[in-house]
């Protein structure tokens, strides 16, 4: 078992360019303390806004294994509105998992930190990009399933709007530093990784997506190499805000103390951000056949 530090990381102010966008004010007072840092990879919008139909289920906990089918299910039903030349937009499934760990096409067995035969959470071998992760309760995992047509056939500017997303989040929303690392795909505050991207693209049809550590038990990762990467670490936002907490005093307009809370909050602003780096307008939908594997996951 590795056992992991947390360092300090690197906070900015809420930016002028950021206000629209802001679905609740944070940590308002360190505007006046801290240093801005802009997100280095601006992403070019699509001028022409479509829609996007969302799930949501970010309150409730779906067995991995369902949700997987559920986004093969509709990447199927995608490729065969592009085959019959209809209309094909883009879906959104926002959810929490139960304690699970997911490797990629290619990924080592190495990086587990225990015998597969006798592993702490199920595991599942899928066909996204990407090393071993762990999900969990407390983590926000956006399933985006992408009509690329609609954007941009190219996979590293969804790679990076994918970050951009999140990187904006954390930055207008929570005042956390958050940056990219040359040659890593993910979301970094300081030393700690604090959201994966993991996709798979078929037809131009891309699926799989994000995971972002708000209130997670981040114990799970010491059991591998997350995302195959030695000597760095997992953070999540909760304990980034707590630690500012200690070391400024200043009080914010969010209860660290209420899970719930904040990830209503990280919701919202992933929403807003990802309508607004895809330039989609985000249409809620009802989720009447998933009632059989939903369970809501606890207030605290």
């Amino acid at each position: 078992m590795i056992l992991v530090s947390t360092p300090s990381a690197g906070l900015l102010p809420c930016r002028p360019e950021f206000q629209r966008s802001r679905p609740r004010k944070v940590c308002s007072q360190l505007d006046r303390i801290l240093h801005p840092k802009a997100s280095e990879s601006p992403i070019t919008l699509n001028s022409r806004r479509r829609t996007c139909e969302c799930f949501d289920l970010h309150n409730d906990l779906i067995p991995y294994g369902d949700a997987w089918t559920w986004q093969k299910d509709i990447v199927r039903e995608k490729k065969a509105l592009i085959d019959a030349n209809e209309e094909c937009p883009d879906t959104l499934i926002v959810l929490q998992h139960h304690p699970v760990y997911t490797m990629g096409t290619d990924s080592s067995e190495e990086y587990l930190n225990f015998d597969p035969k006798d592993s702490p959470f199920s595991i599942y071998r899928t066909e996204r990009g990407g090393e071993v992760t762990y999900h969990g309760p407390g983590q926000l995992v956006m399933y985006p399933i992408i009509n690329l047509r609609n954007h941009k056939m190219d996979l590293h500017w969804y790679l990076r709007a994918l970050e951009e997303v999140v990187i904006r989040v954390l930055s207008s929303t929570f005042s956390i530093n958050a940056h990219r690392l040359d040659g890593l795909t993910g979301v970094w505050a300081g030393n700690q990784k604090l959201a994966a991207i993991g996709i798979r693209v078929s037809k131009w049809i891309a699926f799989h997506g994000l995971a972002l550590n708000v209130t997670t038990d981040l114990t799970p990762f010491n059991w591998i190499v997350p995302c195959g990467i030695r000597n760095r670490q997992v953070g999540n936002v909760k304990e980034l805000l707590r630690e500012v907490d200690l070391h400024t005093g200043f009080q914010k307009n969010i209860h660290l103390d209420k899970d719930f809370q904040l990830i209503d909050t990280t919701f919202e602003a992933l929403l807003q951000e990802f309508s607004e780096v895809f330039q989609l307008d985000i249409h809620q939908k009802t989720i009447p056949t998933l009632e059989r594997f939903v369970n809501q996951a606890p207030k605290s």
